[in-house]
Order: C-alpha cells, then structure tokens, then sequence
C-alpha cells in the first residue's frame, strides 16, 4: 500500500471543526491501530476490528457536529469533513475491503480445539496482511500529526 495522508494546504479549524478534530484524535489515540506491534504480538483480528470502528466513530462525530465541518469557500478548500471522509474512504475502506473478507474466510477453516492466534499465524497471509496494516497505521500517524498541528496541541502518540 503506497497510501499517504492526503492533507494538503493550511487548515485554520473553526471552534466546532476543533472539537470534532479533538474526538477523533482521541479515537487514534487510543486505538491498536496507531501503536506499533511488536512481530508475533497479538491477533491481526483485533487490529481490523479496530480499523473498523473507526468507521462508526468517524461517522458519528460529522453527524454530531453537523455541516459546520464542512464550511464552503474556505482559504485552501480544507475542512475537518474533507480529512475525516478522505481517512475513511482512501485510508481504511482499501485495506479492511480486501483483507476483513480474506481474513473471514481463513477464520472459518479453524477446526475446533486449535488456538486462535496458532491458526491466525498459520495463514500464509498474515505476514502481508500485518505488512499492509502497518503502512496504515503510518498514515493514521500523519493524519493524527496533522490533526495536532492544526489544532494546536501536544502530541499524545508517540512517532506523531
């Protein structure tokens, strides 16, 4: 995956644009998705479980503060929503589009008795699986960076 935060240009966030910019950096914050995973540590499992839910977060915080997050006729054209719709869309939909399915299906072959994380290490995916999760946490890191920088704040994620 060659996916890059895609925040271009100088984002001024509005007060409400900087409460909404505040929950969802809290959600990378706390999330497995952004810290890094040492080889053979964990279930691959949990990471796209919570790549997924940044889904209904990200969802739930542009219902919540409404279209004020997507001001028009703004200096440089970048809004709060723009960031959160372009995360979901080109960051997160790519990698669980193609592996939660994949990951599904090896899940299913697991006979009864055999551990989980023996047969999630099992699958000749996983290794490029893990890799592909990793180049997204990358990305989730430059967009919490962003996220800090542009409301001012100090990092609260390490490597950001």
């Amino acid at each position: 995956m060659s996916q890059r935060s895609r925040v271009s240009g100088v984002w001024t966030p509005s007060p409400r644009e900087r409460e909404a910019a505040w929950e969802l950096y809290v959600e990378l914050a706390t999330r497995i998705t952004t810290v890094e995973q040492k080889p053979g540590a964990g279930i691959v499992r949990e990471e796209l479980n919570s790549i997924y839910s940044l889904f209904a977060c990200t969802r739930d915080i542009l219902r919540k503060y409404g279209p004020e997050l997507a001001p028009r006729g703004r200096a440089g054209g970048v809004t709060f929503a723009g960031i959160a719709v372009e995360m979901v869309n080109t960051v997160l939909r790519p990698l669980l589009t193609k592996w939660h399915p994949a990951l599904a299906e090896w899940e299913a072959a697991r006979l009864p008795g055999d551990s989980v994380v023996m047969h999630e290490r099992a699958w000749e995916q996983v290794d490029v699986l893990r890799a592909e999760v990793a180049d997204t946490r990358r990305v989730l890191l430059e967009l919490a960076a962003d996220l800090h920088d542009a409301m001012q704040i100090e990092p609260l994620i390490g490597g950001t």
